[in-house]
């Protein structure tokens, strides 16, 4: 191997080191609860601007770790899509947002830490932005949202919006929240990850197909 490709393969190694620890670091403590050096430091790392050499901002650092679990779970959207061809119910098309998510999930083992990262992620605005362009820039997930859409009732915008954040949260805190159970060797609701799906299916569906109320109703 030439000197130039041992050097990009040790850089490679490094850039996926850093986004494991990265990963964990931001799941066990908060996004902001971690500075950069000490990203650096876990990951074994000498030169203190070894993350932001890599990666340059936080928010691109952030969107390499979710980059770097979207190809498994963008697959399984793809197959998913096939096996309803365009028809299906509203459980369906939830179902093909869910599953692929809770199937990648289960694929890491335990402990994994990546729906306790997606989760603290979700609770700043500007980092949520990313998670939710990096999302809508999948074909997989712009195909399923419009096929969704047109089998729900015609709900307000504001409940509509209400909802789709609801659905976002509800997914991903109950995720985190096994994920961070079966880390700890804690009971769970559900025996398994595909358990656990199926009844977040139903529960998204529900909140989906609920009356819209008014204040005070």
């Amino acid at each position: 191997m030439s000197g130039r490709a041992a050097g990009a393969e040790r850089s490679s190694d490094t850039r996926e080191l850093i986004l494991a620890t990265a990963e964990r670091l931001f799941a066990e403590r908060g996004v902001h609860a971690v500075s950069n050096r000490q990203v650096g430091e876990a990951a074994g790392q000498g030169n203190n601007f070894a993350v932001g050499y890599h990666f340059g901002s936080r928010a691109e650092l952030v969107r390499a770790i979710i980059r770097r679990h979207a190809e498994p779970v963008e697959r399984a959207r793809v197959r998913m899509l096939a096996g309803i061809a365009g028809g299906g119910q509203v459980r369906d098309w939830v179902a093909c947002l869910v599953r692929p998510f809770t199937e990648h999930l289960a694929a890491l083992g335990s402990p994994s830490w990546y729906a306790r990262f997606g989760a603290q992620v979700m609770t700043d605005p500007a980092l949520r932005r990313v998670v939710v362009d990096d999302a809508l820039g999948a074909a997989s997930v712009r195909r399923i949202l419009d096929g969704l859409n047109r089998r729900l009732p015609a709900l307000p915008l504001p409940v509509y919006l209400e909802r789709s954040a609801m659905t976002r949260h509800l997914v991903m805190h109950t995720c985190a929240e096994r994920e961070r159970a079966l880390a700890a060797g804690l009971p769970t609701a559900r025996p398994s990850w595909d358990d656990a799906a199926t009844g977040l299916v139903a529960a998204v569906v529900g909140l989906w197909l609920a009356p819209v109320t008014t204040t005070g109703a």
